[in-house]
């Protein structure tokens, strides 16, 4: 038996000052895609966008259903959206934000589990990292991998193990 450790490192700014331009700008377009979001149930409109390696960025906002769980979080319609539109394009970065009823929400409010599944395999797929900017009004988290949020993603194991 071995003992093994995880160590998850991110950033973490407490104003949209201190952000890269890159990744505030990324946030303001999720910011507004929260204002289309559909969720009549919840209150809870969450955005995403995503920048592509040829330059596009694309916004996606969650959609809720009365049969639930037959709605969609906004990072899923994101990543979906851009890999029909752009089979070709890697999605280099992701950022999200959420207000309830109106009202951004202080605090990073991180992906679900299926959102950082679609998230790996979007990373698997490209073969390169996908950065994740993830905004609250009083902090923000950005996360330089996907690993740093799913660390053990369904079906992608390494093809040997190395020795230690």
């Amino acid at each position: 038996m071995r003992k093994k450790q995880l160590n998850i490192e991110y950033r973490e700014y407490y104003s949209g000052e201190e952000l890269p331009v890159d990744e505030a700008e990324l946030l303001k377009s999720a910011a507004k895609a929260t204002h289309d979001a559909y969720s009549p149930y919840s209150g809870f409109n969450v955005g995403a966008a995503v920048r592509l390696d040829n330059g596009e960025i694309i916004t996606a906002n969650n959609q809720e259903n009365a049969a639930y769980p037959s709605g969609l979080c906004a990072e899923r319609v994101a990543i979906f959206y851009a890999q029909a539109k752009y089979p070709d394009a890697a999605i280099e970065s992701l950022a999200v934000t959420a207000s309830q009823k109106g009202v951004p929400c202080e605090m990073p409010t991180l992906p679900c589990g299926a959102c950082r599944q679609v998230m790996a395999e979007s990373e698997s797929r490209s073969g390169k990292a996908l950065k994740i900017v993830i905004g609250g009004s009083r902090r923000t988290m950005v996360i330089e991998s996907v690993s740093g949020l799913l660390p053990f993603p369904f079906n992608n194991l390494p093809e040997k193990e190395k020795e230690e």
